[in-house]
């Protein structure tokens, strides 16, 4: 087994923590067997890193994707449940990337962190790389917390973190498409089991409301980590001529989403400024090749997307689900 963890190729940029870089000793050998032989210690490495990138193995397409999810994990993909970004099924449980427009960037985030329960480890395979741009930035988020000012944390420890979803027609992801049923029922219960407040509004329209947790533990290390959506939902993230004109339209209550401190109080723009600021100065990116697989500890890596020109493909699985 060949791991180079602190080695940083061409095409690496970022003052933040580098992930594992894993290579066969072999040119060309099969991913499967690789990871089946040295599970613990990848495990390991990934424990210690938060990201690791196979590169130079043969996956043998989506399928080949679909049983290195099950060789690493030892257990199949996860469905994409309570959605809050439109993707595409590509087989089974592999998925594309978010089907954004190729000219916006998404911003660093923790997959699911508004859940109950997410995934641990995060899947990515570049099935065609894009032709500039395109990488899958990575930021540690036990150095993010590191960061955060003392007592912009400490009231978010205090208050905790509170995401307000409005699904309404014409505006992000019908609620039918995020809960994965058209029954009303099966949506309350669904909220109900996960510590969700759902309120059925007079349009027909859903809002749901759920007050999480800022700062969690690593179920393996027990390391704090910054581990939540705070700053992605939040209005100020969106690029400025989007996020304005929704507040033309919306109180901030009534946006699509839009995160609040768990008692419901304003997130001032301005905390959310600094912790992008945070987030921008502990990541790091790579250009994506062909057949590279990127394996990610969702708690302890967040992740975004480059803008991009050309083709890119990008297919994602998620395993291995977590309350921490």
């Amino acid at each position: 087994m060949t791991i180079t963890s602190e080695e940083v190729p061409a095409g690496w940029a970022g003052s933040g923590t580098v992930p594992g870089l894993c290579r066969p000793d072999a040119p060309g050998a099969g991913i499967h067997d690789y990871l089946t032989r040295n599970r613990d210690a990848l495990r390991a490495l990934l424990t210690e890193r938060g990201a690791l990138l196979l590169r130079g193995f043969a996956v043998g397409g989506v399928d080949g994707f679909d049983g290195t999810v099950r060789a690493f994990s030892g257990r199949p993909p996860l469905a994409y449940a309570e959605r809050s970004s439109p993707r595409s099924t590509i087989k089974g449980q592999v998925y594309t990337s978010t089907d954004y427009p190729p000219d916006e960037e998404i911003f660093l985030h923790n997959e699911n962190s508004y859940q109950a329960v997410w995934p641990r480890t995060l899947f990515f395979y570049c099935v065609e790389p894009a032709a500039t741009l395109g990488a899958t930035p990575l930021a540690d988020i036990r150095q993010v917390l590191r960061a955060i000012d003392p007592e912009v944390r400490a009231e978010f420890e205090r208050r905790g973190w509170q995401v307000v979803r409005n699904f309404q027609p014409g505006f992000g992801v019908p609620w039918q498409e995020a809960f994965n049923t058209s029954d009303r029922d099966g949506v309350a219960a669904y909220c109900k089991e996960r510590r969700i407040e759902a309120e059925w509004r007079p349009d027909g329209g859903l809002r749901t409301t759920a007050v999480r947790q800022a700062v969690h533990r690593h179920p393996v290390s027990g390391e704090p980590v910054w581990f939540n959506h705070a700053t992605f939902f939040h209005v100020s993230t969106l690029a400025p001529e989007v996020g304005a004109g929704l507040r033309t339209i919306f109180a901030d209550e009534d946006l699509p989403t839009n995160t609040f401190y768990g008692d419901g109080g304003a997130i001032p723009d301005a905390v959310t400024e600094h912790l992008r600021a945070v987030y921008r100065s502990a990541s790091v990116r790579f250009d994506w090749q062909r057949d590279d697989v990127l394996v990610v500890d969702n708690m302890l890596a967040a992740h975004g997307r480059e803008p991009f020109t050309g083709p890119r493909r990008i297919a994602v699985a998620m395993a291995e689900p977590s309350d921490a």
